[in-house]
């Protein structure tokens, strides 16, 4: 790591996280490639295929660049490595949720689960190894707050009362969801909280939300744009239909995250 006035936002070694990390990438590449390959065996209905098979192409030409070009941005010195690597991480907890709540209990669950685990704590040592005073001091009046702060927060409201109404109307009309749709479901849950506390803290100029903000944009904007790849592979990769307007909505909704995302990244680049 470097001792440059450039990593003065970073307060701890960052060498167990890297080399975590690194585990992180390498696991990611073989659950992703053993899907693909194997993937009758490892997703044994037809409703795990067109979730999961075109899902693992995003992780490897999405999920893996991301990680691996965050940790070259920290390496590099640069604030914005750090910040982006958070949003990386997110990003594979995110997912690999979603393939635990859904993955019928063989190999490649396991797999699934430690990559839920380790991206966990490995995220959670990550932010803790940033100095939220230096990085505050930095940014405070150089990046959007406010704006970018009340965007996180409302998407992520917005994404929670989504989920509590989907499972309110599954309990009320006693209708059972599938178990893909639960497992989005459950990542949702566990994910959203994050942005609503992250954009406040951002809003109010907190040091947790200048740590967090642009990570958790930079996780939002990339689900937005893994989602949109996912439903133009889905057709091409399963016996899934094509649905132009999933991808329109989402192409709109993935415009309000990445605006903000662009403003702030920028502010850090610059500070």
């Amino acid at each position: 790591m470097n001792t440059s006035n450039n990593d003065a936002h970073i307060k701890s070694k960052l060498s167990l996280i890297y080399s975590s990390s690194i585990l992180i990438a390498i696991l990611m590449t073989i659950a992703s490639l053993a899907g693909l390959i194997s993937r009758t065996t490892i997703y044994p209905t037809e409703e795990l295929v067109q979730s999961f098979v075109p899902n693992d192409v995003v992780n490897i030409f999405i999920g893996l660049p991301i990680l691996l070009g965050s940790m070259w941005l920290t390496r590099r010195g640069k604030l914005i490595g750090p910040l982006f690597w958070m949003g990386a991480l997110f990003f594979v907890f995110y997912n690999y949720t979603a393939y635990v709540f859904a993955m019928p209990l063989n190999w490649a669950f396991l797999l699934h689960l430690i990559l839920m685990t380790l991206s966990a704590y490995v995220l959670i040592a990550l932010v803790a190894s940033i100095d939220g005073k230096a990085v505050q001091q930095r940014l405070s009046g150089s990046v959007p707050e406010r704006f970018a702060g009340g965007v996180l927060a409302g998407l992520g409201l917005l994404f929670l009362f989504r989920v509590i109404g989907v499972m309110v109307g599954a309990l009320t009309s006693r209708t059972p969801l599938a178990e893909t749709e639960i497992a989005v479901n459950v990542a949702d849950f566990l994910i959203t909280p994050a942005w609503v506390i992250g954009g406040i803290l951002l809003w109010k100029r907190k040091e947790f939300g200048y740590v967090t903000g642009l990570g958790l944009l930079f996780h939002g904007s990339m689900l937005f744009i893994a989602l949109i790849i996912f439903l133009l592979l889905q057709p091409l990769l399963t016996n899934a239909p094509f649905t132009i307007a999933d991808v329109v909505v989402i192409a709109a909704m993935g415009l309000i995250c990445f605006i903000p995302f662009v403003l702030v990244a920028r502010g850090v680049g610059k500070a």
